[in-house]
């Protein structure tokens, strides 16, 4: 890379927390794989608040490599906060995001930038044959297919690292939480042509893994929240305003059958519940309505205030000016 002030075709990512055993190796492995590429390239290391000597290894690598950069986090932010710094300090027109535990094998980042040529905005890596424990690989099955049936987005392996990205369906995604898997819902949502290929999956040599089996509670809730932000994001008032007409429509349904208990078979209903749920559907319809219009002021001030666009454009054409 001969002007550092040039920005390269391609920005590697990879997020690292106290992986110092493993680190030089995968660093190795990735300058081997990315020189054979005809694509220009850098390094983005984010030291996620690592508290094993990672930090003072990766300080050294970027001294030795002009294709690397450094980002140090005050503390562990988690995978999602790291991945969103790289993204932040990359500068590529394509995007490789992979795991600094050394279990992606770089080799495969050709495989993704050739899929990637071939017209397709995201490349996700599925691990086919997945070298992590029975429990781990079951579980991340049945979150695979939740994912994938709530969403629409038909992938085997979102929690593959692994992934390649046009810069261009990036623009304006903010991660939080544990949703940097949720990336590739995001950009389909958006318009971006999305696929997977087979990767290859390795076993750990250093350590464990980092993130453990109980941020699976987290997925499901962020992936309620994805969601609730593909439906109801720019028209709040489609949920909210339908639930309350439910409510209200069921409170008229069994106001009308409770004056026909009396009216009609004499039944003392003040005996049953059924006042009671009049009473509690109509405030449910009230409230629901009310938080439909609060959350269409909040969604309107949103985009208005930052002059965010409720659309994505994958590009524009002109035809040329006659002379």
């Amino acid at each position: 890379m001969a002007n550092s002030n040039i920005a390269p075709d391609l920005s590697v990512v990879i997020p690292v927390f106290n992986e110092a055993e493993a680190i030089s190796q995968v660093f190795d492995e990735l300058v081997g794989s990315l020189s054979q590429l005809k694509q220009t390239f850098e390094l983005i290391l984010v030291d996620d608040g690592s508290a094993d000597g990672t930090s003072e290894l990766l300080n050294k690598i970027v001294t030795k490599c002009p294709h690397a950069k450094v980002i140090h986090l005050r503390r562990n932010f988690g995978q999602t906060a790291a991945l969103m710094a790289g993204f932040d300090f990359s500068r590529g027109a394509i995007i490789v995001t992979i795991d600094g535990d050394g279990q992606n094998d770089p080799a495969d980042i050709q495989e993704l930038l050739t899929k990637l040529d071939s017209g397709y905005d995201v490349v996700s890596g599925w691990r086919k044959k997945r070298m992590d424990d029975v429990l781990r690989s079951f579980l991340s099955r049945v979150a695979n297919l939740l994912i994938s049936r709530i969403s629409g987005v038909k992938l085997r392996d979102y929690g593959c690292t692994l992934k390649a990205y046009r810069r261009s369906v990036l623009d304006g995604v903010r991660l939080y939480g544990e949703m940097h898997r949720f990336i590739p819902i995001y950009t389909a949502w958006q318009g971006a042509r999305v696929t997977e290929i087979p990767v290859n999956h390795r076993a750990r040599k250093f350590g464990k893994s980092k993130y453990g089996l109980g941020r699976t509670w987290k997925v499901v809730l962020d992936l309620m929240l994805v969601a609730f932000l593909e439906r109801a994001a720019t028209q709040p008032m489609h949920l909210f305003g339908g639930i309350g007409l439910l409510s209200l429509l069921a409170a008229g349904t069994v106001g009308i059958f409770t004056i026909w208990l009396k009216l009609g078979r004499s039944v003392d209903f003040v005996s049953t519940p059924l006042p009671l749920l009049v009473v509690l559907l109509t405030v449910l319809g009230i409230m629901s309505l009310l938080i439909g219009l609060v959350a269409e002021m909040v969604v309107r001030t949103y985009y208005e205030s930052q002059d965010k666009k409720p659309y994505s454009v994958r590009e524009s054409l002109e035809s040329p000016d006659e002379d």
